[in-house]
């Protein structure tokens, strides 16, 4: 192992020369190939065999992924490169492509500077593509494209060279547009996709080869060539001459930002705090000897060393035995442990400094995007948006009752280390609700209880997660009045606009748990999203996308009793009138109150009661109705088995949206709700003969048919243990 050990001692000597670093990623559909290209830089940089690279995919160190054939989490490694003399330190994250774990994707794309973008030859561009290329620009990370599997196009697509190079000219085309159109105006020029400069290479991950044009003008092969060695099975010799690491790695020197320069533009874009303080400046400069500012992408659990935190140091450096607060936690935490990760190793360093991506033991109150820092008053970065949230649930429970504080240890541990998924705990039936997004994160999600944390459990049958809203303004405003009948709040809902719906999903406009920061800056925000004035100014909280305004004019010791007004509009949201189920999309506007002028008789036991009562009958009688959660489905077909494809899809109550066709294969573009995609993978399988490709993306909620409102809603009341038939507005009104 002589020369992985004597490239451990490089990277260590490289962790203090920002200039000589790269932060990078890949980002891809499932099944392009960023294992195998990830493990071939690693083996090439004498990180592990070369033999081996490919098949023994060192990045799916975790048992299921090697049984399952994907990447479930997000692993990291750091590897030394010599380019034009001098030695660089690259740290890669290698991300999962499946639709179910995207969460891992956006997370990675916070501590990488540049991502590599892989598109497979023979199946270009795909939907989870797009996605990826929208995160990285996002968070301003530069997107480089790798275009894999070119081998497959020779030798089973039997093209000729030049419709070789059309087709890879589409692909490149295809992609540029799309990272041209996200970019802001001032990086467009900088970040475009350029053939001739070498931003986009082409090759075989599998096979060990890639080439770009700089390095075909370097050594003199040309495409003919590389036709050549493919179409006689040369590829062993094409590999030698065009290593896959030397020509990904030099790219990546030559292309991708070091974190001086990338700190540059991306603080701005991930941290709102002041680029004037003293945390601000030294993030934007990388400098070793500013304050710490570490945001952390990822928690493992690693059973020796217990809790694991990896992440990006923008400023300051780490090492063992420092105090460091972690953002919005009571009490400091000390650092046991500092290492530098390859792999499923760590390689414990005394400290490492701004501008590496570095794994921490002992900091027991982080979780996937906390802010960490030596100043506790630090302004946290940005939340992490997910593009999607947990649609499908599951209820857990453990097999044996002295199992039961273990569980709710482990699932407390499970979802800090992975955010999207959401953990409810029931005490009082001691059922324990785990959701996440879609069959196979939680079918996963149960596989590691069982197995690394060994707690045994039963769990049920996934069951789908609605959201309620409103359908029209509240005809009249609904009186709610507190037990002892001294206070009244009159309420009215209606629909929330869809735009400023989305706005609050993807993070733009900012509360904390349902507080408002800044109400001047969300005020404008509203009415530039075409809100009026008066009902923009009015906000006084935002919880989920759902907005409560407060519309009443000179009502006395009203504004002592706003918080508890507040905490009812909570309660309300968490828990909807129609089935217990998350309010989503919903405008709550207090018109008027009466209220007691004795503060004992409007204290919480009076207030919230009335405001619950209040919204829940407006809701009543706005017309309540449930959203379902939706996936865009793709599906590529051969012709003769389309007609089974779409009978599948039309069972499923899904629309589909588009079909076009590409040679001999149908892609059928179809929308349908999650609830009717339990068991799709094997009924699919079974009408097409297992010729059918496909893949999925949550999209969203919509409306649910009226025709299918009252049934599902039983179902779901009954499933809670609640009469089958929700209350109407007079229930709430006694």
């Amino acid at each position: 192992m002589g020369r992985k050990e004597d490239n451990i001692k490089k990277a260590q000597a490289l962790m203090t020369k920002p200039k000589q670093i790269r932060n990078i990623g890949t980002a891809a559909h499932i099944d392009h190939g960023k294992t195998t290209f990830s493990d071939n830089l690693i083996a090439g940089a004498g990180m592990m065999s070369e033999e081996l690279a490919g098949k023994q995919l060192m990045l799916d160190f975790d048992e299921q992924e090697q049984a399952r054939g994907i990447t479930i989490n997000a692993a990291n490694a750091s590897m030394v490169h010599v380019y034009k003399g001098q030695e660089y330190l690259i740290n890669l994250i290698d991300t999962p492509g499946h639709v179910d774990f995207g969460g891992d994707v956006t997370r990675a794309m916070r501590a990488i500077d540049g991502a590599f973008i892989l598109a497979c030859a023979v199946e270009g561009v795909m939907p989870q593509t797009e996605t990826v290329i929208r995160q990285a620009i996002k968070e301003k990370v530069r997107p480089i494209l790798f275009i894999n599997k070119v081998d497959r196009l020779i030798n089973e697509l039997k093209v000729t060279p030049e419709q070789m190079q059309t087709r890879l000219t589409n692909i490149i085309t295809e992609v540029n547009a799309k990272i041209v159109k996200l970019l802001p105006d001032d990086l467009k020029k900088k970040w475009a996709l350029d053939v001739s400069a070498g931003t986009v290479a082409f090759g075989s991950a599998y096979h060990n080869w890639a080439i770009s044009v700089p390095f075909m003008k370097r050594t003199g092969i040309t495409f003919k060539d590389i036709y050549q060695f493919c179409a006689e099975g040369k590829q062993k010799e094409l590999a030698k001459k065009a290593p896959i690491h030397e020509v990904i790695l030099d790219i990546c020197i030559e292309h991708m930002p070091n974190p001086l320069d990338a700190q540059k533009i991306r603080v701005p874009q991930i941290w709102k705090g002041d680029p004037e303080s003293k945390v601000g400046k030294a993030m934007a400069n990388c400098d070793p000897n500013g304050p710490v500012a570490m945001m952390v992408t990822k928690i493992i659990v690693d059973p020796h060393a217990g809790e694991v935190a990896i992440g990006r140091l923008f400023s300051g450096k780490i090492s063992r035995g420092m105090d460091l607060a972690v953002s919005g936690m009571p009490n400091r935490n000390r650092v046991q442990q500092v290492s530098l990760a390859v792999g499923a190793d760590r390689i414990p360093v005394e400290e490492i400094d701004a501008g590496n991506i570095v794994a921490i033991t002992g900091l027991k109150d982080a979780i996937s995007g906390s802010t960490v820092s030596t100043d506790a008053e630090m302004e946290a970065f940005e939340k992490i948006v997910h593009y999607s949230e947990p649609v499908v649930t599951v209820a857990i429970e453990a097999k044996h009752m002295k199992d039961l504080p273990k569980l709710v240890e482990v699932l407390r541990t499970v979802a800090k280390a992975d955010p999207s998924i959401q953990v409810e705990i029931n005490q009082e039936t001691g059922e324990h609700l785990m959701s996440g997004m879609g069959e196979l994160h939680l079918e996963i999600t149960q596989y590691r209880i069982i197995n690394e944390h060994k707690v045994e459990i039963n769990s049920s049958q996934p069951i789908v997660v609605y959201r309620e809203s409103v359908e029209k303004l509240t005809p009249q405003e609904f009186e709610g009045k507190s037990p002892n009948k001294h206070n009244k709040f009159y309420v009215t809902t209606e629909p929330l606009a869809l735009n400023i719906v989305e706005e609050i999903k993807s993070g733009r406009i900012a509360s904390e748990g349902g507080r408002i920061k800044d109400s001047k800056a969300i005020q404008k925000q509203l009415q530039d999203l075409g809100m009026e004035k008066d009902e923009a100014k009015s906000v006084v909280a935002i919880y989920g996308p759902n907005i409560f305004l407060d519309m009443t004019k000179g009502i006395q010791n009203l504004h002592e009793t706003m918080e508890l007004c507040k905490e009812a509009f909570l309660e309300v949201m968490k828990r909807g009138p129609l089935a217990d189920e998350r309010v989503m999309g919903v405008k709550v506007k207090l018109m008027d109150a009466k209220l007691h002028e004795d503060t004992i008789h409007r204290g919480p036991a009076q207030a919230i009661p009335a405001m619950r009562q209040a919204i829940y009958g407006a809701m009543c009688l706005s017309g309540r109705t449930l959203l379902e959660p939706k996936q865009k489905v793709q599906i590529n077909v051969p012709q003769e088995v389309m007609g089974a494809a779409t009978r599948e899809m039309q069972q499923r109550r899904s629309v589909i949206e588009d079909m076009e066709q590409e040679g001999d294969m149908v892609i059928i573009k179809a929308k349908a709700p999650v609830a009717e995609m339990f068991g799709f993978s094997n009924s699919m399988r079974g009408a097409t003969g297992g010729r059918a490709l496909w893949n999925t993306e949550n999209c969203g909620f919509e409306m649910i048919p009226r025709e299918l409102l009252k049934e599902v809603v039983a179902s779901i009341r009954t499933r809670k243990g609640l009469k089958p038939e929700p209350y109407d507005a007079a229930y709430y009104s006694s």
